[in-house]
This record gives C-alpha cells, sequence and structure tokens, in this order.
C-alpha cells in the first residue's frame, strides 16, 4: 500500500478552504458544545476560552456555538469572549430555539435521548429576540450562520426561515443554514431563502441520509456534520462515561454496548495505527473525502487535540485505503441507534 496519506510537516499550517454556500471557511471547524458544563462534565470558562483560542491559532475560521448549549447563553458568551480582538478571523454560526426563554411555549421534538424530547419553538414571531439575544452574547453584530436548532413540529419551517430571511436583510445575519432536517424541508426552505448549509449528524459510525446529501448537492447546499468524532467515540478513547455527561442519555454510550461498539471499531483503530495517524485524524479525513462541499466541526477543550483534529484537513487518502474503510464500516454494526 503506497501514497495513503500526505500530511504537511509545517507546524500550525492553516488548513485549506472550503465553502458552505457563498460562506469561505476552513475544511474543518471547530464546535464549541464541549465547552459548557453539562455536556461532558464540569469545564470552567478559562480553559473554555482558550480551547477556542487554541482553534482560532491552528487556523479554524468557523466556530459553531448555540444559543442551548450551557445555561442562559453560557456558550455563546463564552465563545464573544474568546473572540474579543479576533471577530474579523472568523466565521461564527449559531443556532436558536432550543432551551427556550422564560414566556415561550415549548413544542415538543422527540430524540432517541433517553428522555424522549426537547423542547423547541420556531415560532416567527420570536426569531428575531433570539438572533438579538445571541448577538448580545456574542459580542458582535452579524451571524454569519444562522441555524433554526430543530424544525419546529408546530410551526412549518418556510415560515421560521422567512423569519431569517429578514435577519439577513436587516443585515443581522449573513447566511442561512438547517439543522436536523429533511431532504422535503431543505427544498422547501431552500424555496423561501437560500440554505448555506445544512448541519446533520455524520460520521464513520453514523451514515447521512442519501437523499438529504442528494438534494444538498442538487441545490449547492454545503454540509456540516455535527458529532463528526461520534460524541468522542471514534477518537478510540472512550472506555466509560463520567458523571455530568450528557452521553449518559445516549444508549450508544451505556456501558455493554460502548464496550461492543469498542471492539467492533478496533479495525478502524489498527488502520489509523498503520497510517501514522490518531483515530480521530482518519474519522475526520475519511468525511473529508465523502463530498468537498463538507466542513466538519469537531470540538475538544484540549489544544493539542485540536490542532491534532484541524492537521486531518491536510490528510490525503488514497483510494485503497478508502475501500478499505468504506469495507470495514460496511460490515460494521453499531449497538445503541443514534444520537438523535
Amino acid at each position: 500500500m503506497t501514497n495513503t496519506h500526505e500530511r504537511s510537516p509545517e507546524h500550525g499550517r492553516a488548513p485549506p478552504t472550503r465553502t458552505l454556500g457563498g460562506l469561505k471557511v476552513s475544511a474543518l471547524g471547530y464546535g464549541a458544545m464541549a465547552l459548557s458544563p453539562g455536556m461532558y462534565g464540569e469545564v470552567d470558562d478559562e480553559r473554555g476560552e482558550r480551547a477556542v483560542r487554541a482553534a482560532l491559532d491552528a487556523g479554524a475560521t468557523l466556530i459553531d456555538t448555540s444559543d442551548g448549549y450551557g445555561a442562559d447563553g453560557h456558550n455563546e458568551q463564552l465563545v464573544g469572549r474568546a473572540l474579543r480582538g479576533r471577530r474579523d478571523e472568523v466565521a461564527i454560526a449559531t443556532k436558536f430555539g432550543f432551551r427556550l426563554p422564560e414566556g415561550v411555549e415549548p413544542h415538543p421534538f422527540p430524540i432517541g435521548y433517553a428522555f424522549g424530547e426537547l423542547a423547541v419553538n420556531g415560532d416567527p414571531r420570536h426569531v428575531r429576540g433570539y438572533a438579538e439575544a445571541s448577538l448580545r452574547g456574542l459580542e458582535t453584530d452579524r451571524i454569519d450562520l444562522y441555524y433554526p436548532h430543530f424544525p419546529d413540529p408546530q410551526v412549518p419551517l418556510e415560515d421560521t426561515v422567512g423569519a431569517v430571511a429578514e435577519l439577513v436583510e436587516a443585515g443581522l445575519v449573513r447566511h442561512l443554514g438547517l439543522s436536523n432536517v429533511t431532504a422535503g424541508q431543505l427544498r422547501a426552505a431552500h424555496a423561501v431563502h437560500p440554505v448555506a448549509a445544512v448541519q446533520i449528524e455524520w460520521s464513520m459510525w453514523k451514515p447521512a441520509e442519501p437523499e438529504l446529501l442528494a438534494t444538498a448537492r442538487e441545490l449547492g447546499v454545503g454540509l456540516v456534520p455535527w458529532s463528526p468524532l461520534g460524541a468522542g467515540f471514534l477518537t478510540g478513547t472512550v472506555g466509560r462515561v463520567g458523571e455530568g455527561d450528557f452521553r449518559q442519555n445516549a444508549p450508544r454510550f451505556d456501558a455493554a454496548n460502548l464496550k461492543a461498539n469498542n471492539d467492533r471499531f478496533a479495525p478502524v483503530r489498527g488502520l489509523a495505527g498503520e497510517l501514522d495517524l490518531t483515530p480521530a485524524q482518519l474519522a475526520l479525513a475519511w468525511l473529508l473525502h465523502q463530498d468537498p462541499n463538507v466542513v466538519p466541526i469537531p470540538g475538544s477543550r484540549t489544544p493539542a487535540h485540536i490542532e491534532e483534529n484541524l492537521a486531518a484537513a491536510r490528510v490525503r487518502l488514497d483510494a485503497d485505503v478508502l475501500a478499505r474503510l468504506d469495507g470495514i464500516l460496511a460490515g460494521t454494526q453499531v449497538e445503541g441507534g443514534t444520537l438523535l
């Protein structure tokens, strides 16, 4: 096996860029969800801000957050502080309509976690208020990519999108994104206002829905895989899940399923070792090879891991390696359903 991958020897060289709709960003972004308490256990704000700055230093130009990560807009506020003096280096993506402010009616959105549902509200009457709160928390005058976090089962997505379109016209938002939608919902929303990107759960252990991928490609919509490392599983370092970690609610991470899944993904970890890559780098490089308009958003609290992850954007996998991976993944059954 020859020419399996190429990596730059230059420390800290910026990753290549890709385009989400009309938004040019680094081929790998940075997902900030892990920096709020209650996601992956406790974490202090100083460490969180240091992680965001490490992502910038490593060349990430897309930072992804949400008004629903942490209590009372915690994650957006942390990102805003970390970006002080560096705002123009990055595109900020954030999401709305999840974990609602007082007085906003919750609409149940069913999920696969142990608690079964989330509270969302995509009523267009509330969208400007969501955006203004995010702008304050992020300490900025514009949101580069703005997503409804989940489609509201009680509100037509086209109505929610129409409210975001008004924010684009007002200059508060640059680009519309969608998150956790179907192909039909993407097509309907795109008819109201151009969609730059769709966030989907997509990784080695969660295939993307083929019709959604085909629709995004047809419409020229970028793809932003969330949890591209399987909520940390694909790093090959998760042997148990601790207290205060949201993965305790995900069946894939209960003790029996986690052991079975680790055993079944051993061949992927073995191939990473052959290629002198970390398992995380191989998982991210594989995803980048699936489509030229894919921009994954891995998250980490550790600067060294953040730099390792972003280096995956410069990895080149040859056809033989990709075929081996496809064969491994096709024969690997994941226990415990999906994250959502």
